[in-house]
């Protein structure tokens, strides 16, 4: 019997929402008085989970890129062989494409969106977020096999050092019928899935000549940079960076949105996000009732004096 959860790595490195899930799988574990296991995927510094509470690390070497049947039946063949009743995944794109199929082949509950540990064991009982985290619900889980997906920021990292076991993972028979013909990835130093915070930029800035507002913002802060989809629709930035219902979700600890206004999908995709700020010259944008701060001004007048004064508070605390 154990807790697993799937530890999501690029470029063989952990990312962010890997030891937030080490650390949300520590807590169930802990609930459960059992171990807690993690699945990595070419992934060097396996060793680091042990930081967040991991007693055993199947590490797998995968050929190729990200391919759902296939990382699904990974994480189902490591499900079986650590006879693990109860799996966590993240919030990311992969692991939401991943984890129906997994549930599946487990034969297992599968509840979304979850903010906290269980509330209760047994029965097993989550708190999740939902009407685009408008209010929050309890579900339970009555199957054997039980599946979580955590929300992003929901949890926190926390460490609670113990030594992982790293074991050579190679399940046999893994195969899918799913063929990758391109990928696109973002190039920016800071991603918007990883972002703790996110500056986004909207139709108010009149085109993509003017976008360095939004960069110069972004390193300043070390944030990542995003859009709204009529920006991306235009073609002045790549749809990799549209947030909102239909394109990313966001749930940044601050996300700044510069000359958006506000439509309803795109503030459900951002609903998540811990504070919001917004710089508008429009006082009747729907964003202002949404944010918790709120500029009314010129954003090319607003945003380089923004700069400025940070430059400046930075020099100054360097």
């Amino acid at each position: 019997m154990s807790v697993l959860v799937y530890a999501e790595s690029e470029n063989g490195q952990l990312k962010k929402i890997a030891l937030e899930l080490a650390s949300f799988g520590k807590a169930i574990a802990d609930q459960l008085n059992t171990n807690l296991v993690a699945v990595t995927i070419n992934c060097d510094n396996n060793d680091l989970l042990g930081t967040y509470g991991v007693n055993e690390v199947l590490a797998t070497s995968y050929q190729g890129d990200f391919n759902a049947q296939q990382y699904a039946a990974i994480l189902s063949e490591a499900a079986k062989s650590k006879e693990a009743q109860t799996i966590a995944v993240s919030s990311s794109a992969d692991s939401r494409f991943l984890a129906p199929l997994v549930a599946v082949a487990l034969d297992a509950g599968y509840v979304t969106n979850v903010v906290g540990a269980p509330i209760s064991s047994n029965p097993f009982q989550v708190k999740r977020s939902v009407f685009t985290n408008k209010a929050f619900s309890v579900s339970e889980i009555t199957t054997q096999a039980k599946m979580v997906g955590l929300s992003k920021n929901a949890f926190g990292v926390h460490e609670n050092p113990t030594t992982a076991t790293i074991t050579n993972f190679s399940p046999a028979g893994v195969t899918s019928d799913m063929k990758v013909t391109t990928l696109d990835k973002a190039t920016d130093t800071v991603t918007i899935a990883d972002a703790e915070i996110v500056v986004s930029g909207g139709r108010g800035l009149k085109g993509p000549e003017n976008w360095h507002l939004i960069e110069d913002l972004a390193n300043t802060l070390g944030a990542a940079t995003a859009c709204s989809k009529p920006v991306s629709d235009m073609g002045w930035r790549p749809h990799s960076e549209h947030v909102g219902q239909t394109g990313k979700p966001v749930a940044s600890n601050l996300y700044i949105a510069i000359g958006v206004s506000g439509a309803i999908q795109h503030l459900a995709g951002i609903n998540s996000s811990k504070v919001k700020v917004v710089i508008n010259n429009d006082p009747e944008a729907p964003f202002f009732k949404a944010a918790d701060y709120g500029v009314v001004g010129d954003a090319f007048e607003v945003v380089p004096k923004m700069i400025e004064k940070l430059k400046s508070f930075q020099a100054e605390n360097a």
